[in-house]
């Protein structure tokens, strides 16, 4: 196979097969050799194809060239390749670009791609737009969206604590972990202790990091075990739950431990959490 890619790859200068390159190019990207594909994908865009280009963003944008990519995204569409809307709004959205971002999955949502969609909604959620992104997900959920269906739920409880939603939340537990995280919410406020530990405890065992931070605050009050909080809110660090830190700092300054308190609410910040800056603000670190 690889001297099958490597004499394919010698005559890539001369061929003008736009899609004979791009298929050579997600061969040698299958077989890991990504700088090999790139040449590929760059040479399928200088014949000007546009899905050369898109594919050239994805190659790019996996390799961390994030800038680069988004021009190849940019030329993607120019050329018709709408497929590009979703990985440009991906890309400008982790370089903090969330305009761009906007535009690029409402873009991808007029071309008809439902996960452009669902990312629009997530954007429209993180901005404080909560009931525009609730409406959102509600018209994807109507397509037959399960996951959508679960988010909406999950959603709509938070904004109102609406127990009629527990069979929605239950339906929706297994295809998006808020659902789950919220269905043990409802679960404690109805008094049902034993299934939310349950559920929270489920989650965690399945690697939803979400699960963490909820568990190990029912740890702390609903079973007054401070080491199982603490396990649990470290745990929910390693996951990437940086709004673990400020739950730890908490519990670690009440045990008098205002080192290591310190310590959390300044990672905690760092991650981006409000109330661990505010906290470490008033503590003077």
């Amino acid at each position: 196979m690889r001297e099958d890619l490597d004499g394919r790859l010698r005559r890539l200068r001369a061929c003008r097969d736009a899609d004979a390159v791009i298929e050579l190019g997600c061969d040698l990207a299958d077989a890991g050799r990504h700088r090999d594909a790139e040449r590929c994908f760059r040479r399928a865009a200088e014949l000007g194809d546009a899905l050369g280009w898109f594919n050239l963003g994805n190659s790019l944008a996996e390799r961390g060239r994030v800038a680069d990519a988004v021009d190849a995204y940019e030329r993607a569409l120019a050329g018709g390749e709408h497929d590009a809307w979703l990985n440009l709004g991906v890309v400008l959205e982790g370089l903090g670009d969330r305009a761009g971002a906007m535009r690029a999955y409402r873009g991808a949502v007029a071309a008809g791609d439902s996960q452009g969609r669902m990312h629009l909604a997530f954007l429209l959620h993180e901005q404080g737009e909560h009931e525009q992104a609730l409406e959102v997900v509600v018209e994807l959920a109507a397509t037959g969206d399960d996951v959508a269906a679960a988010v909406a739920a999950c959603w709509r409880w938070a904004a109102s604590h609406d127990t009629s939603l527990e069979a929605d939340l239950r339906a929706g537990a297994h295809r998006y972990p808020g659902a789950r995280v919220a269905l043990a919410s409802l679960l404690r406020v109805t008094d049902r202790v034993g299934e939310a530990r349950a559920t929270l405890e489920r989650g965690a065992k399945l690697g939803e990091a979400q699960a963490w931070l909820p568990l190990g605050n029912f740890y702390a009050e609903e079973l007054r075990d401070e080491e199982a909080a603490e396990e649990a809110y470290r745990a929910g660090i390693a996951a990437g739950d940086g709004y673990c830190h400020h739950n730890l700092a908490v519990l670690l300054a009440d045990r008098g431990d205002y080192d290591g308190a310190v310590e959390h609410f300044r990672l905690g910040a760092a991650d981006g959490d409000d109330l661990a800056a505010e906290a470490l603000r008033e503590l003077g670190g």
